[in-house]
């Protein structure tokens, strides 16, 4: 029985707190733990139902791994090419970030691997990243050429390449480097527009040569991965429903604590303070080479923008809960360059197109964009089609809307967010 959620106005949202650990990151940190000489040691580990998963693909694969207690993993790493076999199929669950980067990594091993998922991440596009990776010499077989499973053929020679990644993707970048790892030579990539780095400087940290910039990187094989500890920072895709919560309800007043603030992941602060939204970075630091941050939000009355394109990559997860201040600005917002949210965990753009014209917000799209005009938002029935943001995304809006709003199929939430209607309340949400 799938789960429901029930949501009202709440009366304003107040206090300190932490969101989970940034899911970016902990799959990232595990994989690179994997893959490293000696033992890592993970601090502030999300512990969803995501990155759960790839942990568990790691020890099928070979690697111990040790839970010393809650949001943290000791990984004791294999070296770069002391990864084993699994016997049984390696299942990512909802993890599209999981399967993408495994595809890389996984296809320079001497070993067939065989990726699945469950029914909304077998729907996800997967050639843009597998023409990438034969390109370099891999041979991925997938259904229909583009979805899970994903039979992943080991003892393939891989070839280093200069290569554009055709999409502004940081998923298929990261696949990409994961491979030109294990190639005989130095490989460029480059993208169309700038995406999050979380990779590169993860490779940095961990000692491999690579040098990187906006929208380009430059990697040579056959380097060494050296352990290390990584204290993982608040997912700021998590903190941003609480942010854009505390602009949109009158009377709140929250701070976020340990926050990342990396650039590439900032986009949505950036729309956010244009519309007005008082956001103050409060104690800026770096933490394991990631800049972090207090986030101190109060009330604000937004108003309407034409959101520059430039930001949308910095901020593509956080495009559901932008459309929802949308929805509660002055003035009619408008976006464009969208067409990477029809392929995530749902199109995500009809999804919130839909759920927003029942809560009374006239709203239109084209393939690659919206147009929102902001009006008074009432309670209705949401389908959240399975999506985790999609489902927190309403259950703002909720907060800001008169009458009682029901949210379908919440299941997917602990992918990313577990513990975020305990937390959600606590703040001063109204939430069951």
């Amino acid at each position: 029985m799938s789960l429901n959620w029930t949501a009202s106005r709440s009366a304003g949202l107040a206090g300190s707190f932490q969101v989970p650990g940034d899911k970016s990151i902990s799959h990232r940190a595990v994989m690179f733990g994997a893959l490293a000489e000696g033992t890592t040691r993970i601090h502030g580990f999300l512990e969803g139902e995501d990155t759960r998963a790839t942990a568990r693909i790691f020890s099928q694969l070979g690697v111990r791994i040790d839970i010393p207690d809650t949001q943290s993993r000791v990984i004791h790493g294999v070296g770069l090419h002391g990864l084993r076999a699994s016997t049984e199929v390696l299942d990512c669950g909802n993890a599209g970030t999981g399967m993408r980067l495994l595809s890389g990594l996984l296809c320079a091993q001497a070993f067939d691997s065989v990726l699945t998922g469950d029914a909304s991440l077998s729907q996800r596009p997967m050639a843009r990243v597998i023409g990438k990776l034969e390109a370099m010499g891999a041979r991925i077989t997938a259904r229909d050429g583009n979805y899970a499973p994903l039979h992943i053929h080991g003892g393939q020679q891989l070839k280093p390449v200069v290569i554009d990644t055709g999409v502004a993707s940081a998923q298929v970048k990261s696949a990409l480097l994961f491979a030109a790892m294990y190639a005989d030579g130095e490989s460029v990539i480059t993208e169309p527009r700038p995406t999050r780095d979380y990779t590169e400087a993860m490779l940095k940290s961990f000692g491999w040569p690579v040098t990187y910039g906006p929208g380009r990187v430059q990697i040579r094989g056959g380097g060494r991965l050296q352990a290390g500890d990584i204290r993982i920072p608040g997912d700021i895709s998590s903190a941003a429903f609480f942010i854009t919560a505390a602009l949109l309800i009158p009377g709140s007043d929250i701070t976020l604590e340990n926050i990342g603030i990396n650039p590439r992941r900032t986009g949505i602060l950036q729309a956010l303070r244009l519309m007005g939204g008082r956001i103050e970075v409060i104690n800026a630091r770096e933490q394991g080479g990631e800049p972090v941050a207090d986030l101190r939000v109060r009330h604000s009355d937004l108003k309407a923008i034409d959101l520059p394109e430039s930001l949308v990559p910095d901020m593509i997860d956080e495009c559901p809960i932008f459309f929802v201040a949308a929805a509660l600005a002055e003035g009619t917002t408008r976006a464009r360059g969208l067409a990477e949210l029809r392929v995530k965990e749902s199109d995500r753009i009809a999804s919130m197109v839909a759920g927003l014209r029942a809560m009374g917000i006239a709203v239109e799209d084209t393939p690659e964009s919206v147009t929102i005009t902001g009006g008074i938002l009432h309670g209705a029935a949401i389908d959240s089609h399975d999506d985790h943001r999609i489902a927190m995304s309403f259950a703002v809006a909720a907060q800001c809307a008169s009458g009682q709003t029901l949210i379908r199929d919440c299941d997917n939430v602990a992918t990313s967010f577990p513990g975020f209607v305990d937390l959600a309340r606590s703040a001063g949400m109204i939430l069951e």
